[in-house]
């Protein structure tokens, strides 16, 4: 009896066994990829707490106080949100160098890095804003003329209609918009620092801020032209006008005075 001849593989046996085996693998993956990578960013994210805590123990808790509850040198912090310490901290309002009618300003004492974990540690303490992507302020898909309409219906009391900035009552002051980051104007937005009201999303939508931001950086931008020369502040033809009355008069006054003395002298001699 004859004996039965091995069958032979096929040529592209070899080829389905491999791709098999690597869509296990692929499988094996995506099993446990997506859980090994959560469990990484939450330890990154509890290092910079834990970072962040160690900061604000030293800078911070004076005022603030050692859990962030506040106390009587400065307002509790639960709830405020990562956004507004990226603002105050990242502008160098804080940490504050002495008491006053409103913080100004100043050098930024701290490195982005220091700054994004003292947010995360704030941010620990209660839900809040958080840091706005550039996505969210960036000029793509932004309304220009639009952004000028909200803008002068809801900032130009305090910051003039092209953010040029204002004064307010007891020493408060609306700071001058220019060269102010987009990111922080939209957390300023967010979380109204100091004198100012905060516009949330229900106010001001995200597209809102972004179209405010871009009305913002066209109006003060390096390439903005100013077709009325000297722009006193650029407060505005009211402005402009009261100043051509008031020295432009005054000029023509004391043009008058002096012609009439002349004249006077004249007749005189």
């Amino acid at each position: 009896m004859k004996k039965l001849s091995a069958r032979r593989r096929h040529p592209l046996a070899a080829l389905v066994v491999l791709l098999l085996a690597l869509a296990c693998t692929g499988g094996l993956y995506a099993v446990f990829a997506p859980a090994d990578k959560a469990k990484a960013d939450e330890t990154a994210q509890s290092l910079a707490i834990d970072e962040g805590k160690k900061l604000f123990a030293v800078g911070c808790a004076s005022c603030h106080g050692t859990g962030g509850q506040g106390s009587s040198d400065g307002p509790s912090l639960v709830g405020v949100g990562a956004a507004a310490v990226d603002f105050q901290v990242g502008t160098g309002r804080m940490p504050a160098q002495q008491p006053g009618a409103q913080v100004p300003r100043k050098k930024v004492i701290y490195t982005q890095a220091e700054i994004d974990q003292l947010a995360a540690y704030v941010a620990s303490l209660g839900a809040g804003p958080s840091v706005p992507t550039k996505a969210q302020y960036g000029p793509d898909g932004a309304d220009i003329a639009k952004g000028g309409e909200l803008f002068r219906d809801n900032c130009t009391q305090c910051h003039n209609f092209t953010g040029k900035g204002g004064a307010l009552t007891h020493g408060k002051y609306a700071p001058s918009l220019e060269g102010v980051a987009p990111k922080h104007i939209y957390e300023a937005m967010q979380t109204g620092p100091q004198n100012m009201p905060s516009f949330p999303d229900t106010t001001l939508s995200e597209q809102n801020k972004k179209d405010i931001i871009a009305y913002l950086n066209a109006v003060n931008g390096d390439d903005t032209v100013s077709p009325g020369g000297l722009e006193l502040g650029g407060l505005g033809p009211v402005s402009e006008g009261l100043f051509a009355w008031i020295f432009g008069l005054g000029a023509l006054i004391a043009v008058a005075v002096w012609v009439a003395a002349r004249t006077a002298k004249a007749k005189k001699s």
